[in-house]
């Protein structure tokens, strides 16, 4: 069966390392290729964030509702990439030095 709706549901997916991330999730076509683009939303931890997950890393996508997902990302905590700057970390040294 082919259906021509929009992928647009809150889920729990569930990725190859047993990792797992909750939010809103959509399809996004970037450079040709299709996407799974999460949304997670904002948790008591930390403010919301998109990552986009390519097909061969994901194992399951689990539909749930709004408030299941929101209560499993919160518990999950997952984090967002951060750039790794090392002229950050030794800018940091150097001011807990000077105290």
């Amino acid at each position: 069966m082919e259906t021509n709706e929009n992928f647009n549901l809150w889920c729990i997916v569930e990725l190859f390392g047993h990792n797992r991330i909750a939010g809103k999730c959509s399809e996004q076509n970037i450079a040709g290729n299709n996407f799974l683009r999460v949304d997670v939303p904002t948790t008591s931890k930390q403010s919301s964030f998109t990552c986009f997950l390519s097909a061969s890393a994901i194992y399951a996508i689990n539909p749930v509702t709004e408030e299941v997902a929101r209560q499993i990302a919160d518990n999950l905590q997952v984090q967002p990439v951060n750039v790794w700057d090392v002229g950050h970390l030794v800018d940091q040294k150097l001011k807990a030095l000077q105290k």
